[in-house]
């Protein structure tokens, strides 16, 4: 076993989970992966199963239905911390996560950085194929949770990270409420109370290669109302 986990949640990702666990796997010997699947309907568990089947380095966590990403990442993240794992990490299976970016992450982390932070807003960072709508959700979200919650984290929604194990121990995760787009945001603040070090690290943020984004607008007025909560309860 590795010290580090890379966590994926999956719903509906057949065709991106071969690839997208072969690339994991070759980008850093140091990790191990756990798919999470939501009980697809595409068949996406079974296909994990059959990966984990030939490769020690993959397992797979089955969940009876579809909470959200937060739910899954929360499952995945005790699922981790029982097994041992030092670092975990979590990353989407549409490669809008790079896995070239995991051994810059795991450097940092083994560096002393208790939660390394993919970031799409500092200097060398960026997105590929992003709509204008898009970018202005984007970067005007993370503006307004960052003046809210007064942090100085550029990249409060990004979702691709590197926890140090210390870090979820201590940020009570039964005490998260978020499930979409405000889970990033929750975990990193959750973090930064406790006092933890956050690095951010420059990543290009690339549109999904195949399937349909998770993204709508539910999720994302639940972010906004969200921050506000945060801002008084933790």
């Amino acid at each position: 076993m590795n010290r580090a986990l890379v966590c994926i949640p999956t719903y509906n990702e057949r065709e991106n989970i071969g690839p997208i666990t072969q690339a994991v796997l070759a980008a850093d010997p140091r990790v191990d992966i756990l798919v999470v699947d939501d009980n697809s309907p595409d068949g996406t568990g079974q296909l994990a199963d059959e990966l984990a089947a030939k490769n020690p380095r993959v397992r797979v966590l089955h969940r009876e239905k579809k909470e959200g990403l937060g739910r899954a990442y929360l499952a995945a993240f005790r699922w981790a911390l029982a097994e041992g794992y030092t670092y975990i990490l979590e990353m989407d299976a549409d490669f809008s996560h790079d896995p070239r970016y995991l051994p810059t992450f795991l450097d940092a982390a083994e560096g002393g950085a208790d939660l390394v932070l993919g970031s799409r807003y500092v200097a060398g960072g960026g997105t590929v194929n992003w709509g204008v709508g898009r970018k202005i959700i984007s970067r005007g979200g993370s503006l307004y949770a960052r003046s809210i919650l007064g942090v100085d984290v550029r990249d409060l929604t990004g979702g691709f990270k590197c926890f140090n194990r210390r870090v979820l121990e201590s940020i009570h995760l039964d005490e998260v409420r978020s499930t979409g787009y405000a889970f990033q945001i929750e975990l990193t603040y959750r973090t930064l109370r406790k006092g933890f070090t956050v690095r951010e690290v420059p990543i290009v943020f690339e549109d999904r290669r195949v399937g349909h984004s998770k993204m709508n607008k539910k999720i994302f007025v639940e972010a906004l109302g969200m921050v506000w909560k945060l801002r008084f309860t933790v």
